[in-house]
């Protein structure tokens, strides 16, 4: 069997006739669709169409999975839409080529499947998949402000009919293997073991090839679609503003138009991307998404990490502790009793069965999560986490109780919100050790974690802390210690301004209303009542003197009240069944009210570069994105006002400033943000 090589691309072929092209991304651990890669992808397409086989089987060489999608890095070179249009025409020409191929293709999956390289795969006569029960195989462009297009738009409502095609790439949501076999996406699924057996077994057998159900097709009918498009929008349009996220809107216009049929159904794919890929949206989200990856890769994975053990049980201890057990680490939680730990035993079973959908994962998961009421097995942690009460006195006593109690290599770390390390590393023997992981609510959804230096914490401690995060697959935002670190400084004069606001006659929903206009995910009232009005004000407190004012007395009436939030059934808002109960009816919020609520995050955000807090302008958006949900088509506060321009924004805050009162005065951070602009 000979075998020909070039830098991404190995083909070999068997002596029954089948063709084995290996895909193997040169100097890269996963592989991706990057220009030199399809150059060469064309030209093996081009050798196997004059060639006589039985077959060919597309695969990686990569062990951790096949194509992870488009080289995104690439994206920013695109300046014009003839050249944005351009590379996706080429890319479905390629593809074009792989399904005119006269002999069965089969694409071989190992892991993951992703955008392009999902596409790839598509455009195979058969996809056969390493069975698993993690969600690896779809199309998520969408959250890149794009959507396919390599001709995806269309094979996938082709293949598994439009309802669940428009879902799957209107949400970017990912199928796992049997996820995707059950839908029609792919053909079969097989052991690892199998892979090439099964790949092969196919071109042998050539079964019948998968196509969405008659009763699907005929939703493409052109009296049906518009129906379905109407629902479809109105459901798109409560998630998402047209002008924030254009992308979804695009996906279910190209099917209302072209039905996924024909010649002028790719034609406009590719059009439709050219121009969104040239969109404001779509470069702040790819934006975004190499923010991540950096994060992601701030420091090594810490492959020694085993043990944690964490001191309470409540909200926040408890999923912390059931998250680091999910993540198959072994954990042991401490709390006064019994009776504060069992919540947190109910809430890690649900998570467990929510998450792990493997056979007997939620059990090994339950087995890993231990109670330890004495804290016995402190001394065998590697990590041990403090998440009790916010309180300074408390916080002291339990760190000079725990410490003697370490193994002398263990990282002690805190979960304080807002407390500065070094006011509570002063009972410690060895505070180069003590580092803070602020984890925020709730710890299973929200990806970020505070990774915070105080004053005395040995570097190479604060990049072990990185590393565990990482593990933990969270991102970790490396930061100095400081009232309220970014995410709670920067949130905290967003949520005081709203309720200053409602001081000054504004509705509630009014308000709330203003911020998602922005494309803010939550209101600012609803926020507050959900992170809890005493926790609000707690923070406020702490961060008086920072910020240079005191919290609104609508606030502090309301904790005084016991009128405490969602948690208590009633905050600024009545809450049933968790939902709050706002009034349809209310005026609509101007740019002004926009500007207040907006602008009060922004100034603070320059304010907590100046002071160092973060010392990198991109880090601070990506935390404030990730850790508070700031909108992220925009790229965060600092990339929002750069493209809104840093005169005119700090001209806006002394207009503020000059109506409603010094707390609007631009921060002279902002001249150094200018001279970097």
């Amino acid at each position: 069997m000979g075998t020909e090589s070039t830098r991404h691309w190995r083909r070999s072929t068997d002596s029954d006739g089948v063709c084995w092209l290996e895909f193997d991304k040169s100097d890269s651990s996963s592989n991706t669709l990057s220009s030199d890669v399809l150059d060469q992808l064309d030209q093996e397409i081009t050798a196997l169409s004059q060639q006589a086989l039985r077959g060919l089987v597309i695969k990686s060489a990569k062990p951790g999975g096949f194509i992870l999608g488009a080289d995104i890095t690439e994206f920013a070179a695109l300046d014009s839409l003839e050249q944005a249009t351009a590379a996706a025409v080429r890319g479905q020409d390629l593809l074009a080529r792989v399904e005119a191929l006269n002999f069965p293709t089969v694409a071989a999956i190992n892991g993951f499947a992703l955008g392009g390289g999902f596409e790839l795969a598509l455009a195979c006569d058969y996809r056969i998949a390493v069975d698993g029960y993690e969600r690896n195989l779809g199309l998520p462009e969408v959250q890149l402000g794009i959507h396919p297009g390599f001709g995806g738009t269309v094979r996938t409502v082709k293949l598994i009919g439009a309802p669940r095609a428009l879902d799957m790439m209107l949400s970017g949501r990912s199928f796992s293997p049997r996820e995707a076999l059950a839908v029609g996406l792919i053909d079969r699924v097989v052991a690892a073991d199998q892979l090439d057996f099964g790949a092969a077994a196919l071109i042998s057998e050539v079964p019948t090839r998968q196509r969405a159900a008659w009763y699907l097709r005929l939703l493409n009918l052109a009296a049906v679609r518009p129906l379905i498009a109407r629902k479809i929008g109105a459901q798109i349009a409560r998630r998402a503003r047209k002008e924030h996220y254009p992308a979804p809107y695009a996906v279910l216009d190209l099917w209302t138009r072209y039905a996924a049929r024909g010649p002028a159904a790719y034609k406009a794919e590719a059009d439709s991307i050219g121009r969104l890929l040239l969109t404001q949206t779509s470069k702040n989200l790819v934006r975004m998404f190499l923010l991540r990856e950096r994060l992601r890769n701030l420091a090594p994975k810490q492959s020694a990490f085993k043990r944690v053990h964490v001191v309470g049980a409540g909200v926040m201890g408890g999923d912390i502790a059931s998250w680091c057990a999910l993540r198959g680490f072994e954990v042991s939680l401490q709390d006064r009793a019994m009776e504060y730990v069992q919540p947190a035993l109910e809430r890690a079973q649900k998570l467990f069965k929510q998450r792990l959908r493997a056979p007997g994962a939620a059990d090994e998961a339950n087995e890993r999560l231990t109670v330890d009421l004495e804290g016995a097995r402190i001394g065998s942690a590697e990590l041990v986490i403090e998440a009790i009460v916010e309180n300074l006195d408390a916080k002291q006593a339990l760190l000079a109780e725990i410490e003697p109690k370490l193994n002398r290599d263990a990282l002690i770390a805190t979960n304080t919100s807002s407390i500065r390390l070094e006011h509570m590393a002063t009972v410690l023997e060895n505070p180069g050790r003590f580092i803070g992981l602020h984890f925020f609510n709730p710890v299973a959804r929200l990806p970020l974690v505070e990774v915070i230096e105080g004053p005395e914490t040995d570097p190479q401690a604060l990049s072990r802390a990185l590393s565990i995060v990482i593990a933990l697959g969270k991102l970790p935002l490396p930061c100095r210690s400081a009232p309220g670190f970014v995410v709670n400084r920067i949130l905290t004069p967003y949520l005081l301004e709203a309720l200053r606001a409602h001081e000054d006659g504004h509705a509630l929903e009014t308000i709330d209303a203003a911020a998602k206009s922005f494309g803010m995910p939550t209101g600012p009232i609803e926020l507050a009542d959900r992170v809890g009005l005493d926790v609000a004000l707690s923070v406020a407190r702490i961060l008086s003197d920072t910020l240079g004012s005191e919290p609104p007395e609508a606030l502090q009436s309301m904790v005084t009240d016991g009128k405490l939030g969602a948690k208590s059934g009633q905050g600024f808002y009545a809450y049933s069944q968790g939902r709050p109960q706002k009034r349809r009816d209310f005026p609509k919020p101007d740019v002004e009210l926009v500007d207040r609520l907006i602008l009060a995050l922004v100034n603070e955000a320059v304010a907590c570069h100046e002071d160092g807090v973060v010392e990198d302008w991109d880090l601070l958006d990506a935390g404030v994105v990730f850790g508070t949900g700031f909108a992220p088509f925009t790229g965060g506060p600092i990339n929002y006002a750069r493209q809104r321009g840093v005169e005119e924004v700090v001209a806006t805050l002394q207009t503020l400033s000059t109506k409603f009162g010094e707390r609007f005065t631009p921060h002279p951070g902002w001249k150094k943000l200018a001279a970097v602009s």
